[in-house]
């Protein structure tokens, strides 16, 4: 629950910041009729979403033997390598999103291109959308009900849309750059999670050998057990926490995690403006 709250709060305020910029330009620049083509654009790539990762958590749901395990497995690793890419992304593309996407909205206004402006929401939704979607079906991965994670879920959702709709009236209360920080140590966490999650499945179907040894078994205590402890699932979904992990997950999640936190640490790092003014120039 707490990962799908997370990741449907981070996904969906990238989604909610998109149309919230391309709304408020449209009612900035005075072409409210614009607002029609965007909304319907937004709702379009929702369905699309929807409608992709039901497909694909249905045929996850159906699988059966090692096919299970090994389609599991395969889902963390991707998703854990897409988190990543998506964290790095945005940490380099934050600052320019606003004038980016203004400049196009633009460019669709003076061609006065309906279907344009259309496009603009339909990309970013169905985008974020199906990468949410399957964040969502990794968060499942050795779970026993996917209820609390829906509900975790729409909770996320519904923040997003109220911080969107912040965004789209001018409040400068929201601090973006630290939110997309702190959210963002927590998906490299749960990303490496995911990787030792990935690693775990595929030592269940010997796809990797193990060397049949836990750094440590805590499973008789039962409130750090996630297969008997609400306060255990949380830290397995969030962290991918286990009571008896093997050598090979504890090194592949400090493998990830070090150097991947670090840079991310590093590349957020906030520079006040006059310290970066007086940075000397340099030259290729």
């Amino acid at each position: 629950m707490g990962f799908a709250f997370l990741i449907m709060l981070r996904e969906g305020l990238e989604i909610a910041l998109v149309i919230a910029i391309i709304l408020a330009y449209l009612k900035r620049t005075r072409h409210r009729e614009g607002f029609a083509p965007v909304w319907a654009g937004a709702g379009a790539g929702l369905l699309a979403a929807l409608a992709a990762g039901t497909v694909v958590f249905v045929a996850v749901g159906d699988l059966h033997g090692t096919a299970e395990p090994i389609t599991e497995g395969t889902i963390a690793f991707v998703a854990a390598g897409v988190l990543s890419w998506m964290v790095f992304w945005m940490a380099r593309q934050a600052r320019f999103i606003k004038g980016t996407l203004e400049s196009k909205v633009e460019v669709a206004l003076r061609a006065g291109s309906a279907l344009s402006l259309a496009g603009l929401a339909f990309v970013a939704v169905v985008r974020e959308g199906m990468e949410a979607a399957l964040f969502m079906i990794s968060s499942t991965i050795g779970q026993a009900s996917d209820v609390q994670a829906s509900i975790g879920g729409a909770a996320g959702l519904a923040i997003a849309a109220g911080i969107g709709y912040l965004v789209y009236a001018g409040s400068r209360r929201v601090n973006l750059r630290l939110f997309f920080r702190v959210t963002g140590v927590v998906v490299i966490l749960f990303a490496a999670g995911l990787l030792a999650t990935g690693v775990h499945e595929f030592q269940e179907v010997g796809l990797i050998d193990s060397a049949r040894t836990h750094l440590w078994n805590v499973s008789s205590i039962t409130w750090l057990d996630p297969e008997h402890s609400t306060f255990g699932s949380f830290l397995h979904g969030l962290f991918g926490w286990s009571a008896a992990p093997s050598l090979e997950m504890v090194a592949i999640y400090a493998v990830y995690l070090v150097p991947v936190l670090v840079a991310f640490l590093a590349r957020t790092r906030h520079v006040p403006r006059r310290a970066a003014a007086r940075a000397p120039a340099t030259t290729a």
